[in-house]
C-alpha cells in the first residue's frame, strides 16, 4: 500500500491524546474542573503578561498550550511494557529517560512515552509516564508469587489492537480508518475497572505491603491514574484550586517560582477515594486516581541540573505544611541559580533553539563556525535564542505526587538498587537519553540559523 495512504503519527497521536482526555472526563468528572481552572488561569496570565505571550508566539508555543496533557499508569509485567512501547511507536512516542522511584519509597522504575522531534512536540507533545512494578522489592515471598501468578493471567490489551499494532509493523502505517480504529481499541487498556480481579484479603495483603503493589495487581488493566494539563501560573492555580471544589496536596513540587521557569513544577489535588468490588462480591474502597497540574520551564543542560540537584537537596531539611513558607524557603535557597535567559544561556546552565531572524543578512564571508560568532550575531540581532521548553520528569517530583496521594511518606531506605537495563530489555530497546535529545535540537538549530543567515546573504549578493 503506498504511504501516502497512511495517517501519519502525529495525526493518531492527536485523536488519541484527545479520546484519552474525554474517557477521563466522563471518568473523574473533577477533570474537567480542573480542565477550566487551568484555562482560566493561563488565558489571565498571558492577559497580564504581553511579554510572555509575545515570547511564546514567537516560538511556536501557543498552539500546544490547550492540548498539552501527560498521563501517568503503572504496568505489572516486563511484557506488558513491551507491548505498550510497540503501541506508543505506532503514534510517534519512544521512551525517553530512566527514573528510579525506588529510592523514593515506591516500588517501581519508570521510563516517559513521548515525541522527541520539534515538529511532533509543537503539533501535540502528549506524554505518558509509565512505571513497572518492581516484584523483587516484595519482601514476602509468597506474596510476590501470588502477584506474579495474578499479573501473569491477565492480558492489558485488546486481540485487535495487537493486530493493528502488528500491521504498523508489517505495512509501515495505518489507514484512516485503521487509525479511528486503533485508537478507540487503544483506549480500552486505559479504562477505569471497578471490579477488581482478586478477593479481599489478597488486595489488603498486597495494600500492606506497598498501596501501589495492590493499585497495579489488584485490576483488569492499568487505569490512567491522572491526566496533567499545563498552567503558565502554578501558584495561582494551587491557590484557586478550593474555588474550584478540589482539595489541593500541601505544597507544589519542583523548584520555587521564578522570572524564569525551570524544569517542572506540579501539584495536584487528593486522589479519589473509589468503591470497588471484589472477587467474591466483597465491597471495599480504593485509592488511585487523582488531579494534577504542571508548569513547564526552560530544559537544563548537565550542568545546569547538577546545580539544581544541589539547591533542591539542601531544601529537603526544611519541613512545613505550608506551601506559602516552602516557597519562600526555597526561593532563598535558589537565589543561587541565574534566573535570566541570557545568563542561563551564556553559563551553558539551559538548553536554546537558535533561530535565524526575519530578514537579517550577514557577511556571506564571515565566520560562523565558532560559538563566538554565534554570540555576535545574537548580539547584533541576526539569531535569536528561545528556551527549550522542558519535555521530561523529575524523579522526586514524581515520588513527591505518587506518596502524597497514596497516603505514605515511605523513605526507602532499604530499596534495592534500580536496573536500568532490566527496563530496556522490557523495552526492547535502549531508553534515549534527555540530555543528548536537547543538546542535539539545539546543536541542529544552531546549524540551520547560520544557513539560512548565509542563504539570504548569497542570494543578496549574486
Amino acid at each position: 500500500m503506498p504511504t501516502d495512504s497512511f495517517v501519519c503519527p502525529a495525526s493518531i497521536r492527536d485523536r488519541f491524546a484527545t479520546a484519552m482526555s474525554r474517557m477521563y472526563k466522563r471518568e473523574v468528572p473533577q477533570y474537567g474542573a480542573l480542565l477550566e481552572l487551568v484555562a482560566d488561569i493561563n488565558a489571565r496570565t498571558l492577559e497580564d503578561n504581553p511579554a510572555l505571550a509575545k515570547r511564546m508566539a514567537a516560538a511556536n508555543e501557543l498552539d500546544r498550550l490547550a492540548v498539552e496533557r501527560h498521563g501517568a499508569i503503572r504496568l505489572g509485567t516486563p511484557d506488558e511494557l513491551g507491548m505498550l512501547a510497540r503501541l506508543f511507536a505506532v503514534i510517534g512516542m519512544a521512551p525517553v529517560g530512566y527514573y528510579d522511584l525506588a529510592a523514593a519509597g515506591v516500588p517501581v522504575h519508570s521510563t516517559a512515552f513521548r515525541p522527541v522531534d520539534s515538529d511532533a512536540l509543537a503539533s501535540n507533545p502528549f506524554r505518558l509516564f509509565t512505571s513497572l512494578l518492581r516484584l523483587d522489592l516484595i519482601e514476602n515471598d509468597g506474596l510476590r508469587r501470588r502477584a506474579a501468578d495474578i499479573l501473569a493471567g491477565r492480558d492489558i490489551f485488546t486481540p485487535r489492537v495487537r493486530e493493528l499494532v502488528a500491521r504498523h509493523e508489517s505495512e509501515g502505517g495505518l489507514t484512516d480508518a485503521e487509525a479511528e480504529e486503533f485508537v478507540a481499541e487503544a483506549i480500552e487498556t486505559f479504562r477505569w475497572h471497578e471490579n477488581a480481579t482478586v478477593d479481599y484479603a489478597t488486595y489488603e495483603a498486597l495494600a500492606a505491603e506497598h498501596k501501589l503493589i495492590a493499585d497495579v495487581v489488584c485490576f483488569r488493566g492499568p487505569h490512567i491514574n491522572h491526566l496533567t494539563p499545563r498552567t503558565l501560573d502554578i501558584d495561582a492555580a494551587q491557590a484557586a484550586m478550593p474555588a474550584y471544589g478540589m482539595t489541593p496536596k500541601a505544597t507544589i513540587e519542583g523548584p520555587p517560582r521564578r522570572d524564569v521557569p525551570i524544569l517542572l513544577r506540579q501539584t495536584s489535588f487528593k486522589a479519589l477515594e473509589e468503591s470497588i468490588r471484589f472477587a467474591g462480591d466483597a465491597e471495599g474502597r480504593h485509592t488511585a486516581r487523582f488531579g494534577e497540574i504542571e508548569q513547564r520551564g526552560v530544559a537544563l543542560t548537565p550542568d545546569g541540573r547538577a546545580l539544581y540537584d544541589r539547591l533542591l537537596a539542601a531544601a529537603k531539611t526544611y519541613k512545613t505544611d505550608s506551601n506559602d513558607d516552602y516557597q519562600a524557603a526555597l526561593a532563598g535557597i535558589f537565589e543561587e541559580f541565574p534566573d535570566d535567559l541570557d545568563t542561563l544561556r551564556r553559563r551553558e546552565l539551559a538548553y536554546f533553539r537558535y533561530e535565524a531572524a526575519s530578514a537579517s543578512t550577514i557577511d556571506p564571508n564571515a565566520p560562523t563556525d565558532a560559538d563566538s560568532a554565534i554570540e555576535a550575531l545574537i548580539a547584533a540581532g541576526h539569531i535569536v535564542a528561545h528556551p527549550i521548553v522542558y519535555e521530561d520528569f523529575l524523579p522526586v517530583s514524581a515520588a513527591g505526587i505518587f506518596q502524597s496521594n497514596l497516603g505514605s511518606d515511605e523513605a526507602g531506605e532499604g530499596a534495592a538498587a534500580a536496573s536500568q537495563s532490566q527496563l530496556e530489555a522490557a523495552l526492547g530497546r535502549p531508553v534515549i537519553d534527555p540530555f543528548a535529545l536537547y543538546a542535539e535540537i539545539e546543536a541542529e538549530s544552531k546549524r540551520a540559523a547560520l544557513a539560512a543567515l548565509t542563504r539570504r546573504s548569497r542570494h543578496e549578493s549574486a
